[in-house]
């Protein structure tokens, strides 16, 4: 009997996905572990591997397809001794996903105007429902990730010819495209771009605007951060701290590992650093869970890193008993495999405590949103040259704002200063972050 292959739930959150690429083709024999597809999840990019052996007889959703329930079928598959044509069309009826809706001209210049009536512009036109594959003079038949290559790179998709299933145009169609592409018949006269119509609200604001989907990782950070902002009762503290002993350690011991080819960068040091103030106020390693609290064993920082697709947390997993050479060279490849949407569920889901860094972009101090079900995240901000009390004359040091944003239900605040106290001690009095 032939096997569905459904779209299966690659994190505890994921209700949908988007089949980003097929690996396989109808007629492709697969076996147990083998990597059939690219799902975009809620979090990041995913291989999807085979669990049966046997040949694919069909595919029932197209690469770039998004918004697939999980559950859906996806493929079949044909066991051995099955015929492949018989199995093709042994797909259950109803179970296929909602197909892409067609767009007006106006929609894939990605110009949308505002409706009569509404508060804010906000509303769209309602899209008609179309087969994969129709052809029809108003309409480009393209995958999304295609669109969007084509608008960054200014490609008029008029002018594509589609590679795929049904002259489906596809990434590698608009990667060897010339940008400005269009038919010949268009090109003495083009049709001039629909000028965006004003969004008004108040009657203040009047600025053409381009309306840009939410892919689905932005969707999760919408939800959760406006969550956490709703239903935590955030408490902010915040103190300076003197980076100058710290930058002299990290200096001595970039020299040491040099011949090992790790560098330790200010980040992986304040990891290791925050671990350790968890160590000794373990009343903020904590997370708040109804009617309990719980307490860990163990301090697991999550690492906020900007992706192209959205904010992401990898976790430094038992930060507290890693030495600085292991975190940092963890770090790396994490924030590597999160810029390239390559991060597995183990690697971002979790943690007891986050930090976020946005010190290199000159930031001088910031609060944090509390990253769910976490009671708290440190925010780190720029080391700058400030006056400062040294000794109990007045100088010059190099001088960091760290706040600290703590979920009051779990933490109160004698503790999180504490916390706060024991980091600026550990970041002062760096030595005691190498033992």
């Amino acid at each position: 009997m032939p096997t569905p292959i459904k779209m299966p739930a690659l994190s505890p959150t994921m209700e949908e996905g988007t089949l980003a690429k097929w690996l396989v083709k109808p007629g492709d024999t697969v076996n147990a572990g083998d990597i059939m597809a690219e799902i975009e999840t809620d979090k990041a990019t995913m291989e999807f591997e085979a669990v049966d052996e046997g040949t694919i007889a069909s595919i029932a959703v197209e690469e770039g397809t998004e918004g697939v329930k999980v559950g859906t079928v996806i493929a079949m598959l044909a066991e051995e001794g099955e015929d492949v044509d018989e199995a093709a069309a042994a797909a259950p009826p109803g179970d296929s996903p909602a197909k892409e809706p067609t767009e007006t001209k106006e929609e894939e210049k990605g110009v949308v105007p505002a409706k009569a009536g509404t508060a804010n512009g906000s509303a769209q036109p309602k899209a008609t429902p179309a087969s994969a594959g129709v052809t029809d003079k108003d309409r480009i038949i393209a995958s999304p990730l295609a669109k969007r290559i084509a608008e960054q790179k200014g490609i008029d998709l008029s002018g594509v010819k589609g590679s795929g299933p049904n002259g489906r145009i596809v990434k590698a169609d608009v990667e060897s495209a010339t940008a400005g592409a269009a038919p010949a018949k268009e090109a003495a006269t083009p049709a001039p771009s629909a000028p965006a119509k004003p969004a008004t609200l108040g009657g203040d604001l009047d600025a053409p605007y381009e309306a840009q989907k939410l892919n689905n990782v932005r969707k999760v950070i919408a939800k959760r951060l406006t969550e956490a902002k709703q239903t935590i009762p955030h408490i902010y503290l915040t103190v300076d701290v003197r980076l100058d002993a710290l930058l002299d350690l990290r200096k001595q011991l970039n020299a040491s590992l040099e011949a090992d080819g790790v560098k330790l960068s200010v980040n992986d040091l304040l990891i290791k650093a925050l671990a350790r103030a968890l160590q000794r106020v373990p009343a903020c390693n904590v997370s708040f869970q109804g009617d309990e609290l719980f307490q860990y064993a163990r301090e697991d920082i999550s690492v906020a890193v900007a992706a192209p697709s959205g904010l992401i947390t990898p976790i430094i997993r038992d930060a507290g008993r890693k030495g600085l050479a292991q975190i940092s060279t963890e770090m790396k490849e994490l924030a590597g495999k999160a810029r390239d949407g390559k991060l597995q569920p183990h690697e971002f889901q979790g943690g007891t405590a986050s930090l976020s860094n946005l010190g290199m972009f000159g930031t001088k101090q910031f609060d944090a949103v509390i990253n769910p079900p976490q009671a708290m995240i440190l925010a780190v901000g720029a080391g700058e040259q400030r006056p400062h009390v040294i000794d109990g004359a007045l100088g010059v040091a190099t001088v960091m704002s760290a706040t600290g944003s703590f979920d009051h239900r779990a933490i109160d605040g004698a503790d999180g200063a504490q916390l706060m106290e024991a980091f600026q001690q550990l970041v002062e009095n760096p030595m005691g972050l190498v033992v």
